[in-house]
């Protein structure tokens, strides 16, 4: 397997302790994602975010639907967790979602690291570039949600 990495970074203005419990509620991740995505989360009833919960989930990727189940692999509040998927559209994902302080506020730190069936140039012609558009929509609802005042880096 190839894997590859992703990483995105945004400054919140608010502490992690309030900026985590919105990550923390899995139902939230509905927000944060593009509606061209049409992500539905499929488990029922309320979510413990917990080390070795599950959830599942479907997006439509061009059209086509497509279910996901991740896995907590380590929850630590108000600092840090881990999605790994399951079952899913990649080969592997492993989702890092970091909570540090600075300057008064959270930097929210996404590290991604996955593989693609197709290699390299599916990569590179599709995966990469929803990436990159699925993670600009989260900055701005981010920025939205949490002051407009907060800055961004790419």
């Amino acid at each position: 397997m190839n894997d590859r990495f992703f990483n995105s970074e945004i400054w919140l203005p608010k502490p992690s302790g309030e900026i985590f419990p919105f990550f923390g509620n899995a139902h939230n991740l509905e927000i944060i994602t593009p509606p061209w995505l049409q992500l539905q989360i499929l488990t029922k009833g309320a979510i413990e975010l917990r080390e070795g919960a599950l959830i599942d989930y479907q997006i439509r990727l061009r059209g086509i639907p497509l279910r996901w189940r991740t896995r907590i692999e380590v929850w630590n509040p108000p600092s840090r967790f881990i999605d790994v998927q399951v079952r899913g559209p990649y080969q592997r994902w492993q989702h890092e979602h970091i909570f540090e302080l600075v300057d008064n506020g959270t930097l929210c730190v996404d590290r991604i690291r996955y593989a693609v069936f197709g290699g390299r140039l599916v990569d590179y012609f599709f995966v990469r570039r929803d990436l990159e558009k699925i993670f600009e929509f989260r900055r701005r609802k981010l920025l939205e949600l949490f002051k407009r005042n907060a800055q961004a880096s790419p």
